[in-house]
């Protein structure tokens, strides 16, 4: 049996946790499973929710004598407390000791808890370097939610990191080479404020089945960025009337591996502008939720074709840059804050970051 090179391959050359929002969970999954135990940047969490639907995120580590505290290990949740298998300990949603089979709580233990945020059911904990406090929050999108379908979720992991996967926000030119989009162009400059980077681009993409052209997509796209783990893409297809979310979750594993998790959500469609192929006849309800799915599927085969180089490429602190890269520039330099000194890491030497821009033939339209 042979074994790919690539595989797990060694840390890359940029800090392996930067600061900022990272997934956890949805809340469907924690209520369903009741206790959540994963590796999460490095070391292993808990997330649990108690009985009045309050939930929380902590360090797996009991402070008692250090037991795992997740349901691999007999971890449980028990009226709403979490309960350590090693000895009963009880701790509640607050992370204090509660309570012990055989002699009072101490006072002392308590869980070393995560800063949590829900959002649109989908939970995000904290990762601050050095302990730090959070600096912005994720804010909730426009509108109301009663008229968008359920979400379809995929994830995948492979060796990468967040800064690389979140790069594609901004290289316009990919999205021609790599996945096949026609016409694409910037729709005004990449804007940063603080932790946000907001960018804006058009397309149009073919989507065909088994050799056969169902749908042409004419597509106007905005990228809301908040840190290197929380990308949400708001989609207006133009020739259908069709507006979808597409939240982008990179989540560091353990300083090798990242998980990226796609969360996808489709506004009802009731009066779309023109028939849709297979779907003219469908209720509204099922139309959007089938539309759901076949957006969360094209995604995924996107992904997939960048996995196969994210996984196999290296950070390079110092790119040869065209003018045709657009703004890579200018996201670079966003990413600087989220690292120990506001600096990135690059390279063996901890060089900051810096570029090289090829004049080339001066074109801005990376297709």
């Amino acid at each position: 049996m042979t074994t790919d090179p690539y595989e797990h391959d060694a840390a890359p050359a940029l800090h392996p946790f930067p600061a900022g929002w990272y997934f956890v969970a949805s809340r469907a999954a924690i209520g369903k499973r009741k206790l959540i135990g994963k590796t999460w940047l490095g070391g292993r969490i808990v997330a649990w929710c108690d009985d009045a639907g309050a939930i929380r995120v902590a360090d797996a580590a009991c402070p008692h004598l250090g037991s795992d505290l997740g349901p691999e290990t007999g971890g449980r949740v028990r009226d709403g407390r979490l309960v350590c298998p090693f000895h009963g300990y009880e701790y509640d949603i607050g992370g204090r000791c509660v309570a012990t089979p055989y002699a009072p709580p101490p006072r002392s233990a308590r869980l070393d808890l995560f800063e949590t945020r829900e959002l649109e059911g989908l939970v995000f904990a904290w990762h601050g370097i050095g302990g730090r406090e959070p600096r912005w929050e994720l804010p909730a999108p426009g509108g109301g939610a009663d008229d968008w379908g359920d979400p379809e979720f995929w994830s995948v992991r492979f060796p990468g990191h967040p800064q690389e996967t979140t790069e594609n926000s901004v290289d316009l030119a990919h999205l021609r080479y790599v996945h096949g989009y026609d016409a694409v162009s910037a729709a005004g400059p990449v804007e940063v404020e603080g932790a946000r980077l907001t960018s804006r681009f058009d397309f149009r993409r073919s989507h065909t089945v088994a050799g056969i052209r169902l749908f042409a997509w004419d597509v106007s796209a905005v990228t809301h960025v908040h840190g290197l783990g929380y990308s949400l893409v708001e989609v207006r297809e133009h020739s259908i009337g069709m507006d979808t979310r597409l939240w982008v979750l990179a989540t560091p594993v353990d300083g090798a591996l990242v998980e990226l998790t796609l969360v996808s959500r489709v506004r009802r469609i009731t009066r779309p502008r023109r028939p849709i192929v297979g779907l003219r006849f469908l209720p509204a309800g099922p139309r959007t939720r089938l539309m759901n799915r076949i957006v969360i599927a094209a995604q995924r085969r996107d992904v997939m074709q960048d996995v196969a180089i994210w996984g196999r490429k290296r950070y390079r602190p110092r790119p040869h840059l065209c003018r045709s890269d657009g703004e890579i520039g200018v996201y670079r330099r966003y990413c600087e804050q989220f690292y120990p000194g506001g600096r990135v890491c690059g390279g063996r030497g901890g060089e900051p970051v810096s570029a090289s821009i090829d004049p080339g033939d001066g074109r801005r339209d990376p297709g």
